[in-house]
């Protein structure tokens, strides 16, 4: 395979794999599995702003990106998500990621903004969708 050909393929394996990392977040936060909310073993309560919101995007945009249907817009409401973390969780400890623990929002904020501008990739959903809509909107187009 060509790097051309490749990128479509590496994309799909990215966003699949950047979608299931952030629903597993969601998923510990708002079940307490998987070592529940940060390692505490436990759920969020439900209602509690701004944890339990978080963990909701989290889970609810990781599931539309892991799978790719609704991709960049998804992406684009993770991402930002990360960003408010960042900046409001993070950032008052310390400027740069690594003295204020912030690496995981910082990573999933760029992630999913990479996601939202270059798209779905070939594998998911999305093109699935547009791939069977095609024929009706050249058809349609034919008629005209």
């Amino acid at each position: 395979m060509t790097p051309a050909r490749l990128s479509g393929t590496v994309l799909s394996l990215y966003r699949t794999v950047v979608g299931l990392l952030f629903a597993c977040h969601g998923i510990a936060s708002l079940f307490g599995v998987l070592g529940g909310n940060r390692g505490s073993g436990h759920a969020i309560p439900a209602g509690t702003w701004p944890g339990w919101y978080a963990a909701v995007i989290q889970l609810v945009a990781g599931v539309l990106v892991l799978i790719g249907l609704g991709t960049r817009f998804a992406a684009l409401v993770a991402s930002g998500s990360m960003a408010y973390a960042y900046f409001t969780v993070h950032q008052p400890g310390g400027l740069l990621p690594l003295t204020n623990g912030g690496e995981s929002a910082a990573l999933f904020c760029w992630a999913f903004l990479a996601i939202a501008t270059l798209g779905a990739g070939r594998w998911s959903l999305d093109a699935l969708l547009s791939r069977r809509t095609e024929p009706a909107r050249q058809l349609a187009t034919d008629h005209a």
